[in-house]
């Protein structure tokens, strides 16, 4: 065949392709075009109220009174024409000002002197009578921002992400020092403690979910972006063969980092919420629940001997993402953005689980499973001292 003949060939290929493509394309359109002039639908019209739903995604105190943010998610424009605190009708400002449409947000300033300590009930009414209530537990105000706190947020996070993974990893050189029954040990520790973390997380990003407006359909949108990071990681990992080594512990140390970022939110939203008595008692708590992640980093790297530098970049990468946690947190980041970022922490730490599973299992050289005393003790291990050390920071 001559190249001339090759290039009418392509030309023809693509031609063919672009009209199987538009074709249905357009069929749609048409389809859709027909459905709204013609509105078939107008016979079932029974002038039934519109679908009116209200998410409160945030809610701060200060000398000017209490601030909302709502978000709609009805299937047409709503307005909120009156708002009740505590069984009381008070004037309110929004912004932006108009009606709602599906998705958007404003923020609402109710001139109310709230009373430190006290619990209050807040009702917003729409223009068609549906109303949406929300409960104050504890009124406080929230923290001004002050010069420096950003710098003390920074500092906390190091203590509760860094420090602790970096003690971790200073068992190293007795992990080198074990027989091949002491390692099977420590990578068995390594998955109870990942399977521990992947409930905490997926639970964590499940309960931000629920809490999100119903447009952005929490739960599937965890699910999704978990299953998605997972697979994802695995394919990028697994470019060059599977991770073992250095790129093993890079990926255990990257999944620990991202939940590392959902505890900085816990603990950013206690402080955000006026409670510092409770983010230093998460403070401690994290601390303590996070001093077996440098040992889950370590197991990895037995059979090699990285310089020190590694350690270090090892723990920045498992520790520093509590920082920008606290810092987000304590600005109480909306509940559809912290349920897309456990969900990544989830498909990262189910990645990792994966492949320290793999690795753990190939570690015999003769390839059979080994699933004796030293590797069920070490999975019990890592999942009972999890649970427990989290049974701190529950509340």
């Amino acid at each position: 065949m001559s190249t001339s003949d090759q290039q009418h060939q392509t030309q023809r290929s693509v031609s063919w392709l672009i009209v199987y493509i538009t074709t249905p394309l357009l069929l749609l359109l048409l389809a859709g075009a027909w459905l709204i002039t013609s509105d078939p639908l107008a016979l079932f019209d029974s002038d039934v109220p519109p679908v009116e739903n209200l998410t409160i995604e945030r809610v701060f105190l200060d000398d000017g009174g209490i601030n909302i943010k709502v978000r709609a998610g009805g299937d047409e424009a709503m307005t909120i024409a009156q708002i009740q605190v505590d069984s009381a009708y008070w004037t309110f400002t929004q912004t932006p000002v108009g009606p709602l449409t599906r998705v958007s947000s404003a923020w609402l300033n109710i001139p109310y002197p709230w009373i430190q300590g006290e619990a209050h009930m807040i009702r917003l009414v729409t223009n068609t009578g549906a109303t949406f209530d929300h409960q104050i537990e504890i009124a406080i105000a929230a923290p001004k921002n002050q010069t420096g706190s950003l710098g003390i947020q920074a500092l906390v996070g190091g203590f509760v992400g860094i420090l602790p993974v970096a003690i971790g990893l200073m068992f190293y050189p007795l992990m080198r020092s074990m027989q091949r029954e002491g390692m099977r040990f420590f990578l068995a520790l390594t998955i109870g403690m990942l399977a521990f973390l992947l409930i905490d997380t997926t639970e964590a990003a499940l309960e931000f979910g629920r809490a999100a407006a119903p447009a952005f359909q929490g739960i599937a949108l965890v699910l999704l972006i978990a299953a998605m990071t997972c697979l994802g990681l695995i394919a990028i990992g697994r470019r060059q063969g599977t991770p073992s080594g250095l790129a093993l512990a890079t990926y255990v140390a990257l999944g620990i980092g991202l939940h590392n970022f959902g505890e900085g939110l816990a603990i950013g939203t206690a402080l955000a919420a006026g409670s510092a008595g409770l983010g230093a008692f998460l403070v401690i708590g994290f601390t303590v629940h996070n001093l077996t992640e440098g040992i889950a980093i370590a197991a990895p790297l037995v059979l090699k001997k990285p310089p020190l530098l590694i350690f270090a970049g090892l723990a920045l990468l498992a520790g520093t993402p509590a920082i920008p946690g606290i810092w987000l947190g304590s600005y109480a980041l909306e509940p559809q953005w912290a349920a897309l970022a456990l969900a990544i922490a989830t498909g990262a730490i189910l990645q990792v689980l994966f492949e320290v599973g793999a690795y753990t299992l190939r570690g015999d050289k003769d390839g059979q499973i080994t699933l004796d005393r030293y590797a069920i003790g070490g999975l019990f291990f890592g999942i009972v001292f999890m649970y427990l050390t989290a049974m701190v920071i529950k509340i």
